[in-house]
């Protein structure tokens, strides 16, 4: 280490950096290379951390997609359930229209065959040609 920058000549700071260039280099040479069992090893290692990555991207896949299909089956059934449910309640409606239209249909012909009984009997009580027909017709 030097003390101090002004202490420090040209010369003294090249030789300081080729030893720590040097340095450097020494460390890279002195790394296992291909071939040695040390760098087989790690690589070795590597490989085997890198497969069972893939194999819990794997499961982790296949999980959110059973997940996701089973969602869809549930939404589908949902869905059907309510369509169902839905299709049952208009054709209640409908049905109750019916009768509600049906009722009102004879009630109106109640009415109406009421009325004409009250027409007939005024026709009949004032007497006319066509009231002596209908008694005769009766």
């Amino acid at each position: 280490m030097r003390n101090s920058y002004k202490d420090d000549s040209f010369g003294s700071r090249i030789a300081e950096k080729a030893k720590a260039r040097q340095a450097i280099q020494d460390r890279i040479k002195a790394r296992p290379g291909p071939g040695d069992p040390e760098f087989e090893k790690i690589r070795a290692e590597r490989e085997a951390i890198a497969t069972a990555r893939r194999l819990r991207l794997a499961e982790r896949k296949a999980e959110k997609e059973e997940k996701l299909a089973r969602e869809k089956a549930e939404r589908e059934a949902k869905e059907l359930a309510e369509k169902t449910a839905r299709e049952a309640r208009e054709l209640a409606e409908k049905e109750e229209a019916d009768r509600i239209a049906d009722e009102a249909i004879a009630l109106l012909a109640d009415q109406k065959s009421a009325r004409d009984a009250r027409y007939a009997a005024r026709k009949a009580r004032k007497g006319g040609k066509r009231a002596r027909k209908a008694q005769a017709l009766m």
